[in-house]
């Protein structure tokens, strides 16, 4: 893997996340606080399932082939349940802090749940991103046949925008998530949790990289759509942040509410 390709899909994979984390998050330190706690909790989230995917490798037969593919699904499975019971934990820590903020000092500014949101969701698809990448790139070494299906010109670049698409995904089912806790919509949560699970597994479904990639961009921009409205978006409001005139919609100003 030459170095151009290289950074050329690190640019793809995490350039738009970079540029989100500089312009919304970066000046202020609160917000790099709930980003940092965020990465963390998908990090233990993580180890959890690795955990558990180790002891389930250990007991199972290695050479028994269908087992192996079940196995290899339950992972899955498991990985994005654990995944969102962690979102759920991190949502509820934000909101006791956040309460006890306003307890401790009802004249202080308290970040919005919303933006909070925002700020975890980014955390969330940040450390997932560079995981999905560099599991990819560990694999470019060998020996082996890169992918799940076997190797192709275009594994890597499909790689980059798929890592794109789960760093953008988080950031938009972090919004969409907490909306439905505050407001106890419960199946907003159950469909956070199906549409992670079949972005996630798709890859056993379908053995063709470019029509995963395109299901999966359908699944972000109706998502993204989604968490625009959810976040108070309209399309007055997009409309203002297009020509620059809206800092609130930037995240300059979020009140809590």
């Amino acid at each position: 893997m030459t170095a151009a390709v290289f950074f050329g899909c690190s640019f793809i994979a995490f350039g738009p996340a970079l540029a989100l984390y500089v312009f919304t998050i970066a000046t202020d330190p609160l917000r790099v606080i709930f980003l940092i706690a965020g990465a963390f909790f998908w990090l233990v989230s993580l180890l959890l399932s690795s955990l558990i995917w180790f002891m389930a490798r250990l007991i199972s037969d290695s050479r028994d082939g269908p087992k192996q593919t079940y196995l290899l699904i339950f992972g899955v499975l498991l990985s994005v349940l654990i995944q969102e019971v962690f979102r759920f934990a991190y949502y509820r820590l934000i909101k006791k802090a956040s309460e006890g903020l306003k307890n401790i000092n009802p004249d202080d500014k308290v970040p919005s749940m919303r933006l909070l949101a925002y700020v975890s969701g980014l955390g969330f698809g940040i450390m997932s991103g560079v995981f999905s990448f560099v599991n990819t790139l560990s694999d470019s070494l060998g020996p082996g046949t890169v992918g799940i299906h076997g190797d192709s010109p275009q594994f890597f670049l499909n790689s980059a925008f798929m890592t794109l698409v789960i760093v953008l995904l988080h950031v938009f089912w972090g919004i969409v998530f907490f909306d439905g806790c505050e407001k106890k919509k419960w199946y907003v949560i159950l469909i956070i949790f199906l549409t992670h699970l079949l972005v996630s597994a798709q890859t056993f479904l379908s053995p063709h990289y470019g029509i995963n990639l395109l299901s999966a961009y359908i699944i972000l921009v109706l998502m993204g759509v989604w968490a625009f409205f959810v976040a108070g978006g309209s399309c007055r409001s997009l409309k203002l942040c297009l020509l620059c005139q809206d800092k609130d919609f930037l995240l300059y100003n979020q009140r809590s509410r």
